[in-house]
């Protein structure tokens, strides 16, 4: 993972109807360019983004959004609120608050689906769009690993330590990382609390509506990947990855013309977009936009 050198994007916020305050960064771009938006993973923030983003602008200008409860974004009051439904409402706000009426989506896991969810609500605004390893059908044992580690409030000393934590706990999904890499990740992942201990980054509380979701209520998200039609699609699915299955993966891109599948060898949930099967695909598909 190559480091990003200077500073180029602006911290900003925004308000959510129920008053919490969230933040997003912005890199510079052209305004006559429909922007590009970055939502991450579900325990992630907007620094999975930052080489993509500095890579990027300023050519197009990016929005790497965190949301409620993750990163410098205000924690909910409500646990309950860490729902997808209410994200798609707190990007609404963002969209109307930066009169965004048209956007690229770049999605990681839980940002492929807000994305799909947005194509649903309102087709049109989306002029391309990147699905990072998620898709109508996700693969239950992938859903119950991810259970099993959201919401534990485990913290090191150092950063080497949570480096070699990360290793540990997701040798397999990384397996070609040496240690610089892992110290890269925690940074993205973890940061230094107040009292000097170094835990993830985000609200433990968003394990909470998992516990009440039996998994016995499964929508049909086809649909929602149909409204996706007539655009550019990327769909990234890591090789190894235990959320997105490949026969559903191959499905996707036979439902939607045009729209390409790469597949990052040795690598599980989720690609980083630091690799450069990942980095040359998003590229090829902003470039269809120029």
């Amino acid at each position: 993972m190559a480091e990003t050198k200077e500073r180029i994007w602006e911290d900003r916020y925004w308000t959510t109807r129920d008053g919490l305050r969230l933040h997003y960064r912005e890199y510079p771009g052209p305004a006559w360019r429909p922007p590009v938006l970055c939502l991450p993973g579900l325990t992630r923030n907007a620094r999975d983004f930052e080489d993509l983003a500095a890579r990027l602008s300023p050519t197009w200008r990016v929005l790497c959004l965190e949301m409620r409860g993750r990163g410098d974004s205000d924690y909910a009051r409500d646990s309950m609120t860490y729902n997808p439904h209410q994200y798609i409402e707190d990007i609404e706000a963002l969209m109307a608050e930066q009169a965004i009426a048209r956007f690229v989506a770049i999605g990681t896991s839980l940002g492929g689906l807000l994305t799909m969810l947005l194509a649903g609500r309102n087709p049109d605004r989306i002029v391309a769009a990147v699905l990072n390893d998620i898709g109508p059908e996700v693969d239950p044992q992938g859903i119950e690993r991810i259970r099993g580690y959201v919401g534990q409030g485990r913290n090191h000393e150092t950063w080497m330590h949570a480096a070699r934590a990360l290793q540990e706990a997701q040798g397999d999904v990384y397996p070609g990382y040496e240690i610089a890499d892992w110290l890269r990740l925690s940074k993205r992942v973890m940061v230094l609390g107040s009292g000097g201990r170094i835990a993830f980054d985000y609200d433990m509380k968003i394990a909470e509506p998992f516990d009440h979701d039996d998994g016995t209520q499964v929508a049909d998200l086809w649909p929602l990947w149909h409204a996706l039609s007539g655009r550019p699609v990327l769909l990234l699915r890591g090789e190894n990855s235990d959320i997105l299955p490949a026969a559903a993966a191959q499905r996707m891109v036979a439902d939607l013309p045009g729209a390409e599948l790469v597949t990052i060898p040795a690598t599980g949930h989720a690609p980083t977009f630091d690799e450069p099967e990942a980095i040359a695909a998003v590229e090829r598909l902003l470039a269809k936009l120029q």
